[in-house]
């Protein structure tokens, strides 16, 4: 397939997503003004910063087989899945867990299969140590694919992380601090080069390890030759670790549903909002302070 034929303009991504405004309370009485950044709403299969990320990669993959990385509840893995699908690209998945191999697929795992990606299950060793070169053309000659396109794990390199740019450049302007939940940390490396001067990017990562510092530093560099914006990350979110939720979310994000009519995505959404309404409250953001939210997923229903 020549590059010409793979137009992602036909998927009609809703391209500038809407930033809508939400009147809460409980931001409100603290002078605080909440926006939401609906991400979520640019594509049905392509959710969120996952078409920002990937879509930039679909295009150099050019329809070669697009091959990547993730646990068994990775949103990514779905989203290259669909994109496979309905752009008639190949995809594989490479699996954290070759034990996983001789269980039935659960929900996401079946959705990426009927999506038509082939999954190629690996030891959790070998997954630690997959960019390494070695390890890396070991797993693309076991999976036959050593002429396929590879995205990394979350989908976070140089061209996402330019891709990434655009979620701040639709947001110059129109906030003082914009919040996102952080995985791998592209999408922050992206965000944050793309707002203009007296706006900040904060992140709430949601796994354990405060790696992700170190992790934003080296994208933006590779993405942009350095660093790029005003960022910080708020490490006291992950309630547990990824795919991992505590009580206190639950019904925080159940009763955020209820006030917005907004469905809540658990694993990384609920935890952006859950820290952006407790630095609310401990006094974090000065009054008239402007404070947009990214919602950078959806709930997955199977």
């Amino acid at each position: 397939m020549p590059p010409e034929a793979l137009d992602l303009d036909l998927l009609r991504p809703r391209l500038p997503s809407p930033l809508q405004a939400v009147v809460d309370e409980r931001f409100a009485r603290h002078g605080i003004r909440l926006l939401l950044k609906r991400d979520d709403l640019i594509h049905p299969h392509l959710v969120g910063n996952k078409w920002r990320k990937l879509a930039p990669n679909l295009r150099a993959a050019a329809g070669r087989t697009v091959l990547t990385f993730g646990g068994a509840y990775s949103n990514h893995l779905r989203a290259t899945a669909a994109a496979g699908r309905l752009l008639g690209v190949p995809t594989i998945g490479v699996i954290r867990g070759q034990e996983l191999a001789e269980r039935p697929l659960n929900s996401s795992l079946a959705r990426c299969a009927a999506d038509g990606m082939r999954l190629h299950f690996i030891d959790r060793s070998t997954y630690r140590y997959k960019t390494e070169p070695a390890t890396l053309a070991a797993i693309l000659s076991e999976a036959g694919a050593e002429d396929a396109y590879v995205v990394p794990e979350g989908g976070s390199n140089s061209l996402a992380v330019r891709g990434c740019r655009a979620l701040g450049e639709e947001l110059r302007g129109q906030a003082d601090v914009v919040a996102l939940a952080c995985g791998t940390g592209g999408t922050l490396a992206g965000l944050a080069a793309g707002l203009g001067p007296g706006q900040r990017a904060l992140g709430i990562p949601v796994l354990k390890g405060g790696f992700l510092d170190t992790e934003i530093r080296t994208l933006q560099h590779r993405a942009f030759g350095g660093p790029r914006g005003d960022w910080s990350l708020d490490d006291r979110f992950h309630c547990g670790g990824y795919a991992r939720t505590i009580p206190e979310l639950d019904a925080f994000a159940a009763d955020f549903e209820q006030r917005h009519g907004l469905p809540v995505e658990r694993l990384y959404v609920a935890k952006m909002l859950y820290g952006l309404l407790t630095l609310t409250e401990e006094g974090a953001f000065p009054p008239g302070t402007t404070v947009a939210a990214v919602i950078t997923g959806a709930p997955f229903t199977p």
